[in-house]
């Protein structure tokens, strides 16, 4: 790649990882804006509903697993145009789906494609941005969830009351071109290039790896533990905030909507904001403020709201839980060597996904038997906990994942030097 082009692919990749995590936000949001018509269509109960997103959960979970480890073995570039292609097939099969059972089994297969594909594009761009700008730039194409999920609300809206669910997951077809245009356009990382070669003759095992290496097998337990309590505290709240809104606060369900879309723009200036932060100030710092802020506007939204302060809560809130995704994929792929990046970010991350699929039941759960409020608070809760372990346990920057061309280049003519 000479020192012409590289501006040119640099941009392409921003856009293209920017679209990447688009889309995958828009399938999560097409279901979730779905399900009160699912449920008529296939006549679902409660539990069967809620399955549907536990399951996407799992298989997202699953896919990132496996989606690191490949991008380890076969390429990022590799990994995310296949990903696409699987969520992007499998949400569009879902329209001739006749039953619960089919539409269930063909949601997690596709979900493997999701989960993998949000896992390898932050190492792409992480592997492809100088560490002076990277938080700046992997907190703008974190911003592109929160933009799949206002235009997934705005499909939705256009779709769903004229022609029902069906016709709203074609859409997913559209990410197959991103993918093939990526696969043809963009090469992979040139220390994944390096790192490959050097594992290709000593045959290494990544997951041996990790742990037979203590700095590594530390690295990866203490972020396994920070993504659980991060997506926790995350999911819980997307999920059980408007429910708040509604059955304890007493807002009106068209209100609420307005309240949800200024969350989420406030969410998108936040990730990018932050990046820009903490390239400035530190991973370290951004992640920590973003979470004890997050933890600490919980309760005073719970306590404090009045109908004319909510408008301000909400938007604060929106800009706070956005911060530590802005810095979690920075801080996260510089923790680790190139040869394991893939499988050590992408293990940790969807371990914590656990998190993710506990958080809505126990709040349903403690919900029932005191108030949404108190659930709320346990949030909070889990925001302390995630901002402890960085602050403690975690440094930055320990391993660099951008390797420029040029320095390739240089080290390859001494190695021919030496060796004429």
């Amino acid at each position: 790649m000479s020192k012409s082009a590289k501006p040119h692919l640099w941009i392409i990749v921003l856009i293209s990882s920017f679209l990447g995590l688009m889309v995958d936000a828009m399938d999560l949001q097409m279901l979730a804006l779905s399900l009160p018509l699912l449920k008529d269509d296939f006549h679902l109960s409660d539990i069967q509903a809620g399955a549907l997103g536990t399951w996407t959960l799992v298989g997202m979970a699953g896919g990132g697993l496996i989606g690191g480890w490949l991008s380890d073995r076969l390429g990022r570039v590799r990994t995310i145009t296949w990903s696409m292609i699987i969520f992007s097939i499998g949400t569009a099969l879902l329209v001739f789906a006749q039953s619960y059972e089919q539409f269930l089994a063909i949601r997690l297969i596709s979900s493997f494609g999701l989960g993998a594909e949000y896992a390898v594009v932050n190492l792409l761009m992480a592997e492809y941005v100088p560490t002076k700008r990277r938080t700046t730039i992997l907190g703008t194409i974190q911003a592109g969830w929160s933009v799949g999920y206002l235009v997934a609300t705005l499909l939705a809206g256009a779709i769903l009351p004229e022609h029902g669910w069906r016709p709203l997951f074609l859409v997913a077809l559209a990410p197959v071109i991103l993918a093939v245009y990526m696969r043809f356009t963009i090469p992979e990382p040139e220390g994944w290039k390096q790192s490959i070669k050097t594992k290709s003759l000593r045959k290494q095992n990544e997951w041996v790896n990790i742990f037979q290496d203590a700095k590594a097998r530390k690295m990866f337990i203490l972020w396994a533990f920070t993504s659980v309590f991060l997506q926790f505290g995350y999911y819980g709240a997307n999920n059980w905030l408007p429910s708040y809104m509604v059955s304890d606060l007493g807002f009106d369900f068209k209100k609420m909507t307005g309240y949800l879309v200024g969350t989420y723009t406030a969410m998108i200036l936040g990730k990018i904001i932050t990046g820009w932060l903490a390239d400035k100030f530190g991973r370290k710092v951004m992640f920590v403020i973003g979470a004890l802020g997050t933890a600490a506007a919980l309760p005073i939204i719970v306590n404090f709201q009045t109908p004319a302060t909510i408008v301000v809560l909400f938007t604060l809130f929106g800009f706070l839980i956005g911060m530590p995704y802005a810095v979690n994929a920075t801080y996260m792929s510089e923790s680790f060597s190139t040869k394991i990046r893939g499988t050590a970010v992408g293990g940790a991350y969807n371990i914590g996904r656990s998190g993710a699929a506990l958080a809505p039941v126990m709040i349903g759960m403690i919900a029932t038997n005191y108030s949404i409020g108190f659930g709320l608070a346990l949030l909070g809760i889990s925001y302390v906990l995630c901002a402890i372990i960085p602050a403690l346990f975690i440094r930055e920057k320990l391993h660099e994942p951008y390797v420029e061309q040029s320095s390739i280049d240089h080290s390859v003519s001494m190695k021919n030097s030496v060796n004429q």
